[in-house]
């Protein structure tokens, strides 16, 4: 019978132990070993070095006693400046990005409100440039001292290359594009799809924290779908994440089968609105990245042809979350995205939908909540997802 690889389970050993610092800190060696079930010799080796590559301090507790001979608790915790990172997230009409330490706590933020899909590609890479030294310079810090810079975007995204297959960010298709500012910051770039840096970041920061398995659905330009599974991402070959705009639904008007991200993605919703105000006093607001806002005062107005729009898109994701909890069973979807800030009127025909099509066994598994993330928390989504190469993710 073949062992397993040594280097490899201690890999997996230090980033187990790294993770619960991250999550349960400041903590003591004690508690490391019962939530890793390591031995306590293992956890005791493992600190030691960590604390050696100034990756954890250690903080002497005084008052609290470990035993009788009345030595001071020792509690670990990351050490915020071992590292900084960058995350970057890239939306139609915005580009956010965020400095963090190696805690993620953000040091500084900006946004740079900018049509960015309708520039070409180097345009974007230079603006991008410019945001992430700017805010690095504002932290603070040099960009000779971030360890790392994470940028996520709506699309088919394939980290294991640095390239976006498929983006409406870009114009062009499969864009070398981590390379691209690499090139330009002499600095380790990643690149990922958004849903998953917002999938990373519910686990570290948000509703999942203390959930293992779970599923984020995020409605923006495209419709992404990020897999937890047992504390990981679920990534197919290269990397790649399913897209849950290629999901097949029938279509409302003929009945006939069509991509999901034709009816009830962001940009779907906004194309269908505005070829209803076309050549009024709302078509402005499309123009200048403001559509959704306008979407929804029409929606709150109680425009019928607006509802209808949202009503057609609320169903067929039902439909699709239908499937999903199905198929994964999962104890929480999560769902984001500026459209649900409806007042339900998306909202509302989701959840009958998902009512009407679950299978009896399975309704009472799938809690379904909205999580109202601002663009700084899906940057720092991108900075976790660096952080998480620093601490050494173990790849099998």
């Amino acid at each position: 019978m073949k062992t397993a690889d040594p280097e490899l389970m201690r890999a997996i050993n230090r980033f187990h132990i790294m993770d619960v610092i991250r999550r349960h800190g400041p903590i003591a060696r004690v508690e490391i070993a019962e939530r890793t079930e390591l031995s306590p010799t293992a956890v005791s080796a493992i600190t030691g070095a960590l604390i050696e590559d100034g990756l954890i301090v250690p903080h002497h507790v005084g008052g609290v006693r470990e035993s009788a001979r009345g030595r001071p608790r020792v509690m670990l915790d990351l050490n915020p400046d071992a590292a900084f990172v960058v995350g970057v997230k890239l939306a139609p009409s915005e580009i956010t990005v965020a400095t963090t330490n190696f805690r993620a706590d953000v040091l500084h933020s900006l946004s740079l409100p900018v049509r960015v899909d309708r520039q070409p590609v180097s345009v974007i890479a230079d603006l991008v440039e410019d945001g992430i030294r700017r805010c690095v310079a504002d932290a603070g810090l040099e960009v000779a001292r971030i360890g790392g810079i994470c940028v996520g975007l709506p699309g088919v995204v394939e980290p294991a290359s640095g390239r976006v297959r498929q983006s409406p960010i870009f114009r062009e298709a499969d864009v070398a594009f981590a390379a691209a500012l690499e090139e330009r910051l002499a600095v380790p770039v990643s690149i990922d799809s958004d849903v998953n840096l917002i999938t990373l970041a519910e686990h570290w920061f948000g509703q999942a924290r203390d959930l293992e398995d779970f599923l984020v659905i995020s409605i923006e330009a495209s419709l992404g779908l990020g897999i937890m599974h047992r504390g990981e991402l679920f990534r197919g070959a290269g990397g790649l994440g399913p897209d849950l705009g290629d999901f097949l639904v029938r279509a409302p008007a003929s009945g006939g089968l069509c991509r999901l991200g034709d009816i009830a993605s962001e940009g779907a919703i906004l194309a269908d609105v505005l070829a209803l105000v076309r050549g009024t006093e709302h078509e402005a607001a499309f123009q200048f990245g403001r559509g959704m806002e306008r979407v929804l005062t029409l929606a709150a107005a109680g425009d019928r042809r607006v509802l209808a729009v949202l009503a057609a898109a609320g169903e067929a994701l039902g439909f699709a979350i239908a499937n999903l909890i199905a198929l994964f069973a999962p104890p929480k979807i999560i769902l984001a995205g500026a459209a649900l800030e409806s007042d339900g009127l998306l909202l509302a025909p989701l959840r009958e939908a998902v009512a009407a099509l679950v299978p009896s066994s399975y309704r009472d598994v799938g809690d379904i909540v909205v999580h109202h993330w601002g663009s700084n928390m899906w940057a720092r989504g991108a900075a976790a997802m660096t952080l998480r190469d620093l601490y050494g993710t173990p790849r099998t």
